[in-house]
């Protein structure tokens, strides 16, 4: 369809507004479009703890025009570390200092959820096209020649030139169109921030670290200026889980933490809040875009946590949106065929990568053994040219080629 005066007047219709909602709507704008946004929670926010962001994300940052806004609310970093979490063997190390920097043109950093949702907010705030609606949750799509309409939870209906499904992990839009079963894990996470008076000297590095044992891993790096500092708690569940979030003990998670050394084994004590998250991801698809409908962000490729690139992607995905757009001339149905093709393999590469690392990362026995010698004496040149296909993303190679 080609857009009649009718359907050009209308609205994206953005059905979420966590990071990946926010970021395609910047996207959308600066492409000329107005844009409305549907959050189901009574305020636009978020929450979560810390997350991290490869120098992909930085390069969104900036095609988002958010980039200083991002750089200036985050910890960047002087390395990644992975170490044997039964006898603190340093099982690799990469640099990501100014080398690191120049290589992928933008930093390596850690940064709080919020300050992410925050930086885009701001953003999509400050070009006056976007407009949010909270409290409502989208639940239906129609199509028709025109555009969409889109119904939220009252039957209230809204009408917009396309629809984005960035509606997270359990995407309404997503079920409508795929309805696939999520596929959970069997790991279970639990995460906290601390203070810094809280956290333990011996383990206050600038870094994104990683210890590793037998069904379990320990994640930590600072947050904001390294006055607080992320921790996060994995572990392989005994039990059938079911995804979702419910209350856990501090007894439950050390029962998984036997014969883990003392340095790290510190970590598990330092958590208040007990909140038990059972993760899932989901089998990568194919298609995802149907009419003037597509997905972006979890909603179309949920994964485990284990790249640390969920948000990572979002971000990429809108951006690539909004490029798709800008060479088609702005003809949706062409657009979001591009989009499509552009995001699906590099998107299920991350899924099954997370689903790899966390093999490797809960390794046991003689697999503990290949795992812990894998990376020996690797350079750190050798570490970014095994990188340059996650970490070289950046708008000028974000399309597929015809």
């Amino acid at each position: 369809m080609t857009s009649s005066s009718a359907s050009a007047s209308l609205p994206v219709l953005v059905a979420g507004g966590g990071i990946g909602g926010l970021a395609a709507a910047l996207a959308l704008v600066r492409q000329g479009f107005q844009v409305k946004v549907f959050e189901q929670a009574p305020e636009i926010g978020e929450i979560g703890a810390g997350i991290q962001l490869g120098p992909n994300a930085f390069h969104a940052f900036d095609a988002l025009g958010v980039g200083d806004k991002a750089r200036s609310r985050s910890v960047f970093t002087d390395y990644m570390v992975m170490h044997d979490a039964i006898d603190e063997y340093q099982v690799g190390k990469i640099p990501t200092d100014e080398h690191f920097r120049e290589r992928f043109g933008n930093p390596y950093a850690v940064i709080h959820r919020v300050d992410v949702h925050r930086s885009l907010l701001e953003g999509a705030q400050e070009t006056g096209k976007v407009a949010f609606q909270t409290s409502t949750r989208i639940e239906r799509i129609e199509q028709n020649a025109e555009g969409v309409t889109a119904y939220d939870q009252h039957g209230e209906a809204y009408r917009g030139v396309a629809v984005i499904g960035a509606d997270g992990v359990k995407s309404v839009v997503r079920q409508q169109y795929v309805s696939d079963p999520p596929r959970v894990t069997g790991h279970v996470v639990y995460r906290a921030v601390v203070d810094k008076a809280d956290f333990p000297d011996e383990l206050k590095w600038n870094a994104a670290s990683i210890w590793v044992g037998p069904n379990c891993h320990l994640v930590h790096y600072p947050l904001r200026g390294g006055e607080q500092y992320n921790i996060v708690v994995t572990f392989h569940s005994r039990q059938q889980e079911e995804w979702g979030v419910t209350e856990g003990s501090k007894e439950e998670v050390q029962s998984y933490f036997q014969g883990i050394c003392p340095k790290a084994r510190q970590l598990i004590d330092l958590p208040k809040s007990w909140k038990r998250w059972a993760t899932a991801d989901r089998e990568p698809i194919g298609q995802w875009t149907f009419g003037r409908a597509t997905l972006l962000g979890d909603a179309a490729h949920p994964t485990t946590q284990y790249m640390a690139q969920g948000a990572c992607m979002a971000l990429e995905d809108a951006v690539t949106l909004g490029e798709a757009l800008r060479v088609t001339g702005k003809d949706w149905d062409k657009a979001l065929d591009l989009y499509q093709r552009s995001r699906i393999t590099r998107t299920a590469r991350i899924v099954l990568s997370g689903r790899e690392m966390g093999r490797l990362y809960h390794a046991k026995g003689v697999e503990r053994l290949v795992r812990n010698s894998l990376w020996k004496g690797r350079s750190a040149e050798r570490f970014y040219d095994a990188m340059e296909w996650l970490y070289g993303w950046n708008v000028g190679n974000c399309l597929a080629e015809d």
